[in-house]
């Protein structure tokens, strides 16, 4: 840690402040009563200043409101004494200590009056800096108190800086915020105090039920809609065009009021076929292409100086190339610009493409990604989904709501300052926003919770999981109320199981567990090698509407000709999970065990198409989940071992193990294939995505059996081994891992076999402010250290401050930035960076010919350390459970070095690379 023996001193120049950042913390103080008038008057001029000052061209930044101007040392310091040689030292002559503000927390500038702090040579030593320092030493202690505990209730309204483009989010300091707006709003007793406490934690609850309620309504105006859109590649109903043809004929096959487009050319035979067959795949074309238009509305560019390679489901992205960084090699700190070369190409990325599933966890974990959930990302994602499912490709809309879901919860923070101005408590909502989005694409709001808790939630706090139950029971139950399907039902691959498994099915549940894994984990596979050798070829990579067409053109081409490859997936999965009833009329029903094999013949081509479609559909630039269709070719492969078991047991009714069932006439008396075709589907969904708990009690909630909780959870289980035995990361995992996204994956424990000295870069003069000879810098030198850190990528890194080789302090890099943003004159100007201050620092402020402007305000003065010799456990435990963005590196008390998040997290990739986890 920070050198302690500094920490303890202190000043009236620098009042000791809390740990803090510059990104979304509310300020306290109380100011002189004779310093009043002078803050009024110097209010307007202080912001009109701040907000004509140009930004740094690293980063934009947006304001909340306004700020004052740079602190004023001579405003924080006492009134001038008359001393003698009786005065004391120790406390004021008036007996009364002023405070200009109370320690401040995370990046809250404290608001003061312009001034100079130059001191002129020559003047009398009993009113100097030092000697008012010496009085200011010493107080009366219940007056000072008094003060404190006043300073703690002033209020100030001040400037937000928001968190930079890919940075991290700091989670300490945005606690120790919340702490701080808690305590003031706390400390009011009266009756409006009170309400507004009351009111406060009320905004929770009320920002989470507006988000299930949008959440719900969205995703009825995109199942609605797509629905109807859907069915117009075949025909349409005269009587209503909105209806599909299931509803237009009542549930017959065939009717008058159902005209084809070959009807509507007045064409018979095979030219009406024909017709029929060119029309759908234009439609399907159509659809597709204009779903990609819409998503490269959202086309954002990566600036070179990032290490990001894709924000969108692309695997055929190329890897930025890793450079040397301050004796740091890997992609996670891109080098420094070379003026010699040839500066690398932005990289390209569409927020609206793909589920968006990846990288919401990312966010959830702290990475800040702006307009990644903003309304035209919403917007966009919305209307590109109901084309992209309306074009019949192999796709799933279940993941974009996820995301769709999580852009509502980030807009609807901005109706309340708590969340819009605290990135931590912003994100508790986000996740119970991306639990919405699971709770209404699958009718399954429990499931929802699970999945927020298991697979994108980084940080996951008790009162949390119960608002999250909460918006999901809302989006459920107003979905429900909405009733989009016009048949009470939320999803319409909900199904119902009247009979219970028998002992001998155990063993087939394994097998289907341990065939779903592998064909998961071999779709990771396969996608992977689909995307790095067709997706880079020059042309595709190059016009991403081009591969679209194509991908569409053959899904055309190849499910029109198919019953079950023409459904969409939504039907054909609840097909393939019915079990056959009277009125069953899908053709998976044999009236014999005749029919038995023929039906696996069509089963067996449409799991072929349907699973080469599904791999080259995945990551193309249109809105498209992976979960569903992952759980139709599992539903395929359940089906056809059904079919496969009832055959055996039509063929040898005899044999012991069927226990007797198979002596009874009906097929399903003894085998229900619907039953395998879930089980296979939920187990396959868990080999790609590697969901657990969640898509067990998704499977129960669909289907409210818990006859079935053991059969589904055997097979997820058995499935999730398989899968991480063949392909060790999920689908989403191998995205996070390829884009170099800064994540800890909080639910693995690697085993280190290095000490935190071992990953720590040298200390080099760029990457430090020393103050051991002056504590006054010169501003245009702290620009060029900061413009080291852009140019490495450590736009939320910082710069400690030492002084004799002892750790005094940190400035973070945005912090630092906005600083010298503000300046008048950059070039001649030197900056105040002494936390704790000397006499010598006095007597340099004293006779300096300039007027040095104070950055004390935005330092942290005990930035968080560990000793060179720490287990890399601790060190793993500091970033994972605390949030970090950095950690300061100290040798026998001694600054030793800066291990920034992202060289932790490449530490960990290197280590998993090589097998050592």
């Amino acid at each position: 840690m920070a050198d302690k023996t500094r920490g303890r001193r202190s000043s009236p120049i620098t009042p000791s402040p809390m740990p803090r950042s510059a990104h979304s913390h509310p300020g306290f103080g109380m100011l002189d009563e004779e310093d009043e008038e002078d803050e009024d008057r110097t209010t307007y001029s202080s912001v009109a200043a701040g907000l004509a000052t140009p930004t740094s061209p690293a980063a934009t930044r947006r304001l909340h409101s306004t700020r004052n101007s740079d602190l004023d040392l001579r405003s924080r310091l006492p009134s001038r004494l008359q001393l003698d040689e009786s005065s004391n030292l120790l406390a004021f002559s008036d007996g009364v200590r002023n405070y200009t503000s109370a320690p401040n927390t995370a990046g809250i500038r404290i608001p003061s009056r312009a001034g100079s702090i130059l001191i002129p040579k020559h003047h009398s030593r009993s009113n100097s800096i030092g000697v008012r320092l010496a009085s200011a030493l010493g107080f009366d202690r219940n007056r000072g108190e008094a003060g404190l505990a006043e300073s703690k209730v002033s209020l100030f309204t001040d400037e937000r800086v928001w968190y930079d483009q890919f940075t991290s989010t700091d989670w300490v300091h945005d606690s120790i915020a919340d702490a701080f707006r808690l305590r003031e709003l706390r400390s009011r007793k009266d009756l409006r105090g009170r309400l507004y406490a009351w009111f406060d934690g009320a905004e929770g609850w009320i920002l989470v039920a507006i988000i299930g309620c949008i959440t719900a309504c969205l995703a009825y105006f995109i199942t609605v809609t797509e629905v109807s859109i859907f069915h117009l590649k075949e025909g349409y109903c005269t009587g209503h065009w909105r209806l599909v043809k299931n509803g237009c004929c009542y549930g017959e096959e065939e009717c008058a009021e159902w005209q084809t487009w070959g009807d509507r050319m007045s064409l018979t035979g095979t030219r009406r076929e024909w017709a029929n067959f060119v029309v759908y795949v234009l439609s399907v074309i159509f659809f597709a292409v204009a779903s990609c238009y819409l998503t490269l509305l959202t086309r954002t560019e990566i600036p070179s100086n990032y290490s990001l390679t894709t924000l969108d489901e692309n695997l055929a992205a190329d890897p930025k190339p890793s450079g040397d960084n301050d004796g740091q090699k890997g992609p996670l700190d891109p080098p420094a610009s070379d003026t010699t070369a040839s500066p690398p190409s932005s990289t390209v990325y569409y927020p609206a493409a793909g589920s968006g599933v990846a990288e919401v966890k990312v966010i959830l974990s702290g990475f800040v990604v702006h307009g990644y959930l903003g309304v035209k990302t919403l917007v966009v994602k919305t209307l590109a989904v109901i084309l992209s499912l309306a074009s019949g490709l192999s796709l799933g809309k279940e993941g974009p709501y996820v995301h769709i879901a999580t852009c509502v919860g980030n807009i609807a923070c901005r109706l309340f300052s708590k969340y819009n101005h605290n990135d931590g408590k912003r994100r508790e909502v986000l996740s119970a926003s991306a639990a919405s989005g699971v709770g209404v694409a699958f009718g399954a709001p429990i499931g929802g919770v699970l999945f927020s808790l298991e697979e994108v939630s980084y940080y996951f706090p008790p009162k949390t999981l119960f608002r999250t139950f909460f918006c999901c029971i809302v989006a459920s139950l107003s979905l429900k109320f909405l009733d989009p399907y016009g048949t009470g039902k939320i999803v319409i691959f909900s199904v119902r199981y009247v009979g219970d498994w028998r002992f001998f099915e155990i063993f087939i549940f394994i097998l289907l567990g341990v065939l779903s894994g592998a064909l998961g984990a071999l779709f990771i596979k396969a996608s992977r090698v689909w995307a790095r050798t067709f997706r880079r070829i020059p042309v595709i990579k190059r016009w991403p509407v081009l591969e679209v067409a194509l991908v569409a053109l053959v899904t055309g081409l190849t499910c029109f000709w198919n019953r079950y490859t023409k459904l969409a997936v939504t039907e054909l999965l609840f097909e393939l999970a019915s079990p056959c009833t009277a009125k069953t009329a899908s053709g998976l029903c044999p009236a014999d065990g005749d029919q038995i094999l023929g039906i696996v013949r069509s089963l067996a081509i449409a799991f072929v198409l349907k699973s080469f479609l599904t791999t080259i559909t995945f990551g193309i630039k249109v809105p498209a989940g992976i979960y569903v269709p992952s759980m139709v070719v599992g539903g395929l492969l359940g089906r056809i071992v059904g079919h496969l078991v009832q055959y055996l047991a039509f063929t040898y009714p005899e044999a012991r193990m069927w226990g007797g069932c198979a002596a009874s006439e009906e097929l399903e008396s003894c085998v229900t294939p619907g039953t395998y075709a879930l089980v296979a589907a939920g187990a396959t969904m868990c080999g790609v995505t590697r969901l657990s708990v969640t898509l067990a009690v998704i499977l129960f909630e669909l289907t409210g059996s818990l006859d079935h909780v053991l059969p589904f959870s055997l097979s997820v289980l058995v499935a999730k081994w398989t899968a991480d035995a063949i392909e060790p990361l999920s689908i989403y995992d191998l995205l996070t891992d390829m884009n170099s996204y800064p994540l800890l994956d909080n639910k693995i424990r690697p085993i280190f076999t290095a000490d935190l000295g071992d990953i720590t870069p040298a200390v080099r003069s760029y990457r430090v402010i020393d103050i051991s000879n002056s504590a006054l810098v010169p501003a245009k030198s702290l620009r060029s250290k900061l413009e080291h850190l852009h140019s490495v990528g450590e736009l939320d890194g910082g710069l400690p401050i030492i002084r004799d080789q002892a750790l005094v302090g940190l400035i973070p890099a945005p912090d630092l930035e906005f600083a010298l943003d503000k300046l008048d004159d950059e070039e001649g100007s030197s900056c105040l960076m002494a936390p704790t201050t000397t006499w010598h620092d006095l007597e340099e402020i004293d006779e300096h010919d300039t007027e040095p402007t104070d950055f004390t305000p935005y330092i942290d003065p005990a930035p968080v350390a560990l000793d060179v010799r720490s287990p890399m456990d601790l060190v793993f435990q500091c970033f994972v459970k605390l949030g970090l963005r950095y950690i300061c590196v100290l040798r026998e008390g001694q600054y030793a070095g800066l291990v920034h998040k992202k060289t932790f997290v490449k530490y960990i990739k290197e280590l998993e690379h090589a097998g050592e986890t």
